[in-house]
């Protein structure tokens, strides 16, 4: 059985754990010993303490894979990532070991930051990652322009400070790509006017019947690989600039949490073909024509479907409101933020009263100009 590829190799200065033990990153500061964490919108690990920069070493040749799913599939059947375990993680600062099925965390015991090198066996690693180009300063301000913005929201609202609750999280993503053929059947109308009588002209209909096949090539398209966010907040918040994407290396997750994915790549292939059906439905109406179409069948092939695993990353702020909990969503890599909040009653009262009092004002205003 063929396995998914290792992680790319790492710098010398990783740190080798046991047999038993996955490997660890280096994270301690060569000059202070503090944590060296990835400063977000740069390509460096900074040191918490001293300020130390430790500039990403970054392979020339290193390039972005992507897996054929066909192949994997074969190897895979049946194997669901929930049935896979973790791995151990050996803390680089107090030496304590924890397990885990994130790719990153920290340590319950010292707050170090852990970061597995080795992956578990049959969970595919991260291709690429999106790193963080908001760090926590402008996290926290685009949080608080986005509650102060909630117009309907308890004037209370303003006074939330999400700054202990916001935590820097890389989520995982499926791209995929493919080649499709679809065959199609239809009917096209096209309208035409008919005089009803001397004063009248009604427009009607022609119906027939259209067939034939449509071809589209599809490259990254982009679904959730982890139900950490509800469906919903996955739309508000976006996904990340794959423009930016680089070849995954350990360094850019330091700091940070890491979700392994939950989403089997048979399940995030299945979202990714409800993407691709709209855009082929939109090539069925453009190639049927006329004024008006009418689809009875589309039946999609689909070929050389190749995807991949990306890291992207958010700002997740939790807070506390009337005793009850809400999370705010900020995309790391656009700015995008969403999230649900409270709604204040009497300003919902105030403005549906303000509206009645308009419209009775503009009836009145009406009545009288037909007086």
């Amino acid at each position: 059985m063929s396995m998914p590829p290792p992680f790319p190799p790492q710098p010398e200065d990783t740190a080798s754990a046991s047999a038993e033990d996955a490997a660890l990153l280096a994270t301690r500061c060569p000059g202070c010993g503090s944590q060296l964490g990835f400063a977000a919108g740069t390509s460096s690990m900074r040191c918490l303490m001293c300020g130390y920069f430790a500039e990403i070493a970054h392979d020339p040749d290193a390039s972005v894979d992507e897996h054929d799913y066909e192949t994997w599939a074969a190897n895979n059947a049946g194997r669901a990532v929930a049935s896979l375990g973790g791995h151990v993680l050996r803390c680089e600062g107090c030496g304590a070991t924890t397990e885990s099925t994130a790719i990153s965390t920290a340590c319950q015991f010292c707050g170090g930051h852990l970061v597995g090198i080795t992956p578990t066996e049959g969970v595919i690693p991260p291709e690429a990652v999106v790193p963080f180009a908001l760090d926590q300063t402008a996290a926290r301000a685009a949080f608080t322009k986005w509650v102060t913005s909630r117009f309907f929201g308890p004037r209370a609202l303003k006074d939330v400070d999400a700054e202990e609750s916001l935590r820097g999280t890389y989520l995982p993503y499926w791209t995929f790509d493919a080649r499709t053929t679809s065959e199609y059947e239809g009917q096209r109308g096209d309208d035409y006017t008919v005089k009803v009588d001397d004063d009248r002209t009604e427009t009607r209909t022609r119906w027939s019947h259209r067939s034939g096949t449509v071809r589209r090539s599809f490259d990254d398209i982009v679904v959730p690989g982890s139900a950490q966010l509800t469906p919903k907040e996955a739309r508000g918040a976006g996904s990340a600039d794959l423009a930016k994407a680089q070849p995954y290396r350990a360094e850019y997750v330091a700091g940070f949490s890491t979700v392994r994915y939950d989403v089997d790549p048979p399940r995030g292939l299945e979202t990714a073909k409800q993407v691709m059906a709209g855009v082929i439905r939109a090539d069925v109406e453009r190639a049927i024509g006329g004024d008006r179409q009418r689809i009875s069948q589309i039946r999609t092939a689909y070929a050389a479907v190749m995807f991949k695993l990306v890291l992207m990353p958010f700002w997740i702020a939790t807070y506390m409101y009337a005793g009850k909990q809400w999370q705010v969503v900020i995309n790391a890599s656009t700015g995008k933020v969403t999230g649900k909040h409270p709604v204040s009653a009497v300003k919902v009262a105030l403005t549906v009263a303000g509206g009645l009092v308009l419209l009775v004002l503009a009836l009145y205003l009406y009545s009288r100009t037909r007086t």
